[in-house]
């Protein structure tokens, strides 16, 4: 790719970002870190949301080559090139919508790293101000979340030019998620303390361990998202209308291997995407139990009482985007709405497990 093409790439994302930085610097709120946090997980958030429209609208390969379009900066310069390709294969995944959906997400990613990077200079700033441990940690924290944004590009690139792998994407999904709470991690650090009533601390194991049983369910989720395995069971609640359908988890499990095929090279059974599918699903019932069972200990807990509020009404939602897939034959709108259900409470229980890591501290203090 052209350094000119590199160099107009670069500007669209600045120019992006200098939206979110200009609201942060004329805000009221004097905290301007905070601010640029919680702006930089909103947008986290909404790109998770606009990475699953790209996936699910198998936009993906819209733009074959990264970072840019057929070398170019944008699908327009790009024209001839798309053209040629949609004409060669009519029903491939080169289009000028798709292209353009593709290098949308692709500028929006660039801004979002744009803004982490202008994060960690500020904490690092701050810190050489007032040399406090705490600054200290925060812009730690800071370098950390910009090193998972470059690994996160690094896997958005794979994902194009491995022809979407499904490991690899599905590690680039856990990558948006996982950049997404350490966001919210970073954001919260930057909150005033807030009060948690005595013994909130005992509800830490089961908040660590329900964010655990979530990302495992993500990880399946984007298994099954990956591999186009959302309509292997097109009944509710049984699958071909048996509660154990003949499955083959060998292929169906088997990590590192094309998209759609088996290792050795040979078409995936259907069964393996059975397999895929019914697992997601009956693990969803293990996680939405754990996640219920939380939300009912911090119920009325001060200090939780609205995450605890919002995460059961957020898991009640996502259950039934999840059925409504299955039931209304996967619009793209629900399924959209599902990954964005999963983003939501990777951000609410960073927060729960946040105030709870504060309260035991505390504790240990006191």
């Amino acid at each position: 790719m052209q350094g000119e093409a590199l160099l107009w790439l670069a500007l669209k994302a600045i120019a992006i970002a200098a939206v979110p930085l200009a609201y942060v610097y004329f805000s009221r709120d004097q905290q301007k870190l905070r601010k640029l946090a919680w702006v930089t997980a909103f947008l986290t958030f909404d790109l998770i949301m606009f990475g699953s429209f790209t996936r699910l609208t198998d936009s993906g390969l819209g733009c074959p080559d990264w970072p840019g379009c057929y070398g170019h900066s944008n699908p327009l310069s790009a024209g001839e090139e798309i053209r040629a390709a949609e004409t060669a294969l009519p029903s491939g995944p080169v289009t000028m919508t798709k292209a353009w959906i593709e290098m949308l997400h692709r500028y929006f990613a660039m801004a979002v790293g744009f803004l982490i990077i202008v994060l960690m200079v500020m904490a690092w700033r701050r810190f050489g101000r007032a040399r406090t441990p705490q600054h200290r940690s925060a812009a730690v924290l800071a370098t950390l979340v910009l090193v998972a944004v470059c690994l996160q590009g690094a896997f958005g690139a794979w994902t194009v030019t491995m022809k979407l792998q499904p490991a690899i994407v599905t590690i680039h999904l856990l990558g948006g998620m996982s950049l997404l709470a350490l966001l919210v991690w970073q954001a919260l650090r930057e909150e005033p303390p807030r009060a948690l009533v005595a013994g909130a601390a005992r509800l830490r194991p089961l908040a660590i361990a329900a964010f655990l049983v979530l990302a495992m369910q993500i990880a399946l989720g984007g298994w099954v998202s990956t591999n186009y395995a959302v309509m292997a069971c097109p009944d509710f609640p049984l699958c071909h209308g048996e509660l154990v359908p003949t499955m083959d988890f060998r292929h169906g499990f088997t990590i590192w291997r094309d998209l759609g095929m088996t290792p050795g090279g040979e078409p995936i059974p259907f069964q393996a995407l059975v397999a895929i599918h019914w697992v997601h699903r009956h693990f969803a019932y293990v996680a939405f139990a754990v996640l219920a069972w939380l939300a009912f200990r911090a119920w009325n807990v001060p200090g939780l009482s609205w995450q605890a509020r919002a995460l059961a009404l957020t898991l009640v939602v996502q259950f039934l985007t999840g059925l409504s897939n299955v039931v209304l034959q996967w619009p793209l709108a629900l399924a959209v709405a599902h990954n964005g259900g999963a983003a939501a409470l990777v951000a609410l229980l960073v927060t729960v497990n946040f105030r709870l890591a504060r309260a035991q501290r505390a504790g240990a203090a006191g």
